[in-house]
């Protein structure tokens, strides 16, 4: 509803861009770099999705799990590592400074790549290893924020404005750039009005604009209004815990008497235009004021958007893929595969010679080994560690270790999940290649080690050394380069090798049916069994059961959104799940009944082409949602959805090739075979 609108927005953007600033009342709604920018910041707002830090918001987004997983506590309870802090009144609050972003450039650049004012020693803080690879540089100010004390028209500096820095400050007001902040572990937020809305509701977007181009000329936002806001509770603590931050960039021509900086009153005051000035003051404004959001909801205010409804339409209609489906193999298994093994077994029983049809007629060849069965037992073990990632990861997420609060906690989580479960992936590999038969272990492990880890590194280093080409602080520095190499080397390549090592020391799988000295000839088949056609139809369910929670993933990556909502997330990666094995299975059964036996490839591929429409539909996102325009920024775009692309295939491909195998196993030994 909010998305209607926009022209509401632009307009109330004209009326702020007149005054040079942004403001909390709905005449001064967005702030953007140019007019057509109030339209795309809009719908970028309603587009992002996240969810609230609250326990109440955690409630509703874990009922969604719709089966009880988990019970969120009612009573105040604080996440690992993240503790409230009590100020006392007079105490000093530090405001720390973190990269510049943009949409159209996905290029981050440090804060002080812009000439801000700086500190007299700028000091990084210690970083995780999910920030340093998302591009964080959190560093300190030299901003004087004490707890209750207002002030006005502060000033903080003054900075001569050579040639140079002119121009950074155009390049970035053209790319849309924003300024963000972090006070108490919470970002900067700005805020905006959507008029039109009988509440007249509110929501926010991370930062604050570095300027805006109004017709050819560029604007400065040199002064800011921290609008902090705190909670107190004598009973339960002493001291004040801060519950809200809010910037509100102003672009103005301060009064310059004799060395004595002050601000203009109301609002028609001139705006602080970049060309015809050498030099630029920086001031502030610090207003606190009391709230009664307590501190474990004090996340839900940069979360305020109706996003809840379009999730569930996802969900059912995800619901309704799946009970499709569930009632197609409900009818395989159901009628017509009871139907055959009794047929099957009364002619074994009678030993009449009549001629046998359908799949039993194969079962001397449905167990024969592949082609490339060496590259598919790799395949599907990478499939099994990524679904072991995902998830444990899911886990934490919905226990809440993995909030918006945990900056570059879930990307770190990933990565080192997928480190551990490299035992995971070497063990069912093994028993995958040796049911094979196979012989040439060492390099089927190393293979299971080093392939898909590869092709993910290989596309990360060339990214990597494009964005360090644009001296952007998203390049991720070499002795992170180095950590994450002895995570590969140093952990799951050995934890591959001792998967495989318990894997191959196993037993072998028992098979139902012996396998034939000499291949089956395989009938022709008609149009529709033909692998382009089934993996098409195979591929086509699976993304339509994922494609709206699809949409909210890829806009909280594109457009630096927050994603939270896990509980829906874990009820889609269920449903995929189950719609993964239904259509393997289903369309098995299909190909077998055709006496044909290749179904061990055609299993991966049928559930794992859905991925092909994943990447297409990251091209119809980058078309339709995304300004990118830079070569570098659309490799970077293209290059990364390709790996998402890649561990969708392994995920949905190994899930539906085991599906197809319990099914097609258990099938042939509920039948007598001479």
């Amino acid at each position: 509803q909010a998305c209607t609108q926009t022209e509401t927005w632009t307009h109330t953007r004209r009326h702020a861009c007149r005054h040079g600033h942004v403001g909390t009342s709905a005449s001064a709604a967005a702030s953007a770099a140019h007019f057509g920018s109030a339209v795309r910041v809009a719908r970028a707002a309603c587009n992002a999705m996240a969810s609230p830090m609250s326990w109440q918001g955690r409630r509703w987004s874990l009922a969604a799990a719709a089966t009880g997983l988990l019970a969120a506590p009612s009573s105040a309870l604080y996440l690992p590592g993240v503790a409230p802090i009590e100020y006392q009144e007079g105490g000093r609050v530090e405001l720390k400074v973190n990269k510049l972003t943009s949409v159209k450039t996905q290029l981050p650049y440090g804060y002080y790549s812009l000439p801000y004012c700086q500190p007299s020693t700028i000091m990084e803080s210690v970083e995780n290893l999910g920030e340093i690879l998302e591009g964080d540089m959190i560093e300190n100010s030299p901003y004087e924020v004490l707890m209750l004390q207002n002030t006005s028209c502060k000033l903080l500096c003054r900075r001569k404005l050579a040639p140079e820095d002119k121009n950074k400050f155009e390049s970035m007001i053209d790319d849309e750039y924003l300024v963000n902040w972090i006070v108490d572990n919470l970002p900067a937020a700005t805020r905006y009005v959507k008029k039109g809305h009988k509440s007249g509701g509110t929501t926010y977007m991370n930062g604050f604009p570095v300027g805006i181009n109004r017709n050819g000329h560029y604007h400065i936002h040199n002064h800011v209004s921290l609008d902090l806001k705190f909670h107190t509770s004598p009973n339960e603590y002493e001291g004040y815990r801060i519950v809200g931050f809010e910037v509100e960039p102003y672009s103005m021509m301060q009064n310059n008497d004799g060395g004595q900086v002050s601000c203009p009153d109301g609002t028609n005051y001139p705006s602080f235009e970049l060309a015809p000035h050498d030099e630029i003051i920086y001031t502030y404004d610090v207003q606190w004021s009391e709230s009664d959001v307590r501190w474990a909801s004090r996340w839900d205010n940069y979360l305020k958007m109706t996003g809840g409804q379009i999730h569930w339409f996802s969900i059912l209609n995800s619901l309704m893929i799946m009970l499709f489906l569930s009632g197609m193999v409900a009818m395989i298994l159901l009628r017509t595969l009871h139907r055959d093994i009794t047929k099957y077994n009364e002619l074994a029983s009678a030993e009449e010679a009549a001629e046998e049809t359908g799949w039993k007629l194969v079962h001397g060849d449905v167990f024969r080994k592949p082609r490339h069965s060496k590259l598919l037992a790799v395949s599907v073990g990478s499939g099994v560690q990524i679904f072991g990632m995902s998830f444990v990861t899911l886990v934490f997420a919905l226990f809440g270790l993995l909030s918006p609060a945990h900056r570059g906690a879930l990307l770190q989580c990933c990565l080192l999940l997928y480190t551990f479960m490299g035992i995971a992936a070497g063990y069912v590999t093994s028993r995958l290649y040796k049911m094979f038969n196979g012989v040439d272990w060492k390099a089927t492990t190393l293979l299971q080690a080093f392939l898909y880890p590869g092709i993910f590194f290989g596309i990360f280093f060339v990214l990597n050394l494009l964005i360090w080409g644009q001296k952007s602080s998203g390049a991720v520095p070499f002795t992170t380069l180095f950590a994450v190499l002895c995570l590969w080397f140093g952990i799951s390549v050995p934890l591959v090798f001792l998967g495989a090592y318990f894997g191959f020391r196993k037993p072998n799988i028992e098979l139902p049916v012996r396998t034939n000295q000499i291949p089956r000839q395989i009938p022709a088949q008609p149009w529709f069994m033909h692998p382009v056609f089934t993996c098409s139809v195979g591929g086509i369910l699976p993304f339509g059961a994922v494609f709206t929670e699809l949409f909210f993933i890829m806009s909280s990556i594109w457009q630096h959104q927050f994603y939270y909502l896990f509980g829906f997330l874990a009820l889609v990666l269920i449903i995929l799940v189950i719609t993964c094995a239904e259509i393997s299975i289903a369309l098995t059964y299909f190909q077998l009944t055709s006496e044909d036996y290749r179904w061990w490839w055609r299993s991966f591929l049928s559930s794992g082409s859905s991925a092909v429409f994943v990447f297409l539909y990251s091209i119809v996102y980058f078309t339709s949602r995304l300004q990118i325009e830079k070569a570098v920024s659309t490799m970077l775009y293209f290059g990364y959805m390709a790996i998402m692309s890649i561990i969708f295939f392994l995920f949905t491909g190994s899930v539906g090739c085991i599906a197809a195998f319990i099914f097609v196993r258990s099938i042939y030994g509920s039948i007598k075979i001479d």
